[in-house]
């Protein structure tokens, strides 16, 4: 197994469990231990995890959008929030919009008024928001579930047949160099679909986000139409982005 694929492992298990040890890692990825504890220090590089006692712990309580199945973390709820309300202002009436999986989009459908619009959603927390709220045309890809989230080829395909107008995309980490992050493969084919076949897309993110980077990248700055935040956004960090070449909006 090459280290990537080991460091999706590792991440996986830390998300189901929160804490996992040593030789429960080697146990399963058939691996040295000395192996392992070098992994773990690639990943508290990252700051995916941090390093305990005889193995790892989840360094926060969501990775990009996937939610621990222990339910939805409250972490920079007020940032999370702001940058929602934000997001908001982006939909009309009768829209077709994505929401992607995520607490940041998860806000949105909070606060989503009970009106005419249809909604494209992975994410069960964001469902059994929605599901309440008839007006609102709620429309769920098929999929196998991932914690929180349904993926696989059958979303995919789904969500290439769709016309899409607005898309709401959540991410692990924004960089000027890596662009839009997640730390694991499951989601990327179905991010991908998503942000390919709609007419706008929108990055919804806190701003604790920027200058942090997961595995894998999933989008390159230039494919979102903007970054919206919250207004604790560093005002030279969201000029670097505008210099980049992409607007980021926080007030």
């Amino acid at each position: 197994m090459n280290p990537l694929r080991r460091y999706e492992n590792i991440m996986e298990m830390l998300l189901e469990r929160k804490e996992v040890t040593v030789s429960e890692l080697s146990e399963r990825l058939s691996v040295t231990g000395k192996t392992i504890r070098e992994d773990l220090a690639k990943l508290e590089e990252k700051g995916l995890l941090l390093r305990v006692h005889g193995g790892a712990m989840l360094a926060q309580g969501e990775q990009l959008g996937i939610l621990t199945t222990r339910g939805p973390v409250h972490k920079h709820q007020s940032e999370k929030a702001e940058a929602a309300e934000r997001a908001l202002r982006y939909i009309e009436p009768h829209d077709i919009i994505a929401l992607d999986g995520g607490s940041t989009t998860l806000e949105m459908a909070r606060r989503l008024d009970n009106g005419p619009l249809t909604v494209i959603t992975n994410d069960l927390n964001i469902i059994s928001e929605l599901v309440r709220k008839d007006e609102i045309r709620l429309v769920v890809p098929g999929g196998y579930r991932v914690r929180n989230m349904l993926a696989g080829p059958e979303a995919v395909t789904y969500i290439r047949t769709l016309n899409i107008k607005k898309a709401f995309i959540s991410s692990t980490g924004v960089h000027i160099q890596h662009g839009f992050t997640i730390y694991t493969n499951d989601l990327i084919d179905y991010k991908r679909a998503i942000i390919e076949t709609s007419a706008a897309v929108y990055a919804v993110v806190d701003h604790y986000k920027f200058g942090q980077s997961a595995l894998r990248t999933f989008a390159g700055l230039s494919e979102v139409s903007r970054i919206l935040t919250d207004s604790g956004c560093d005002p030279e960090t969201a000029a670097a982005f505008r210099a980049a070449g992409i607007e980021v909006e926080y007030e």
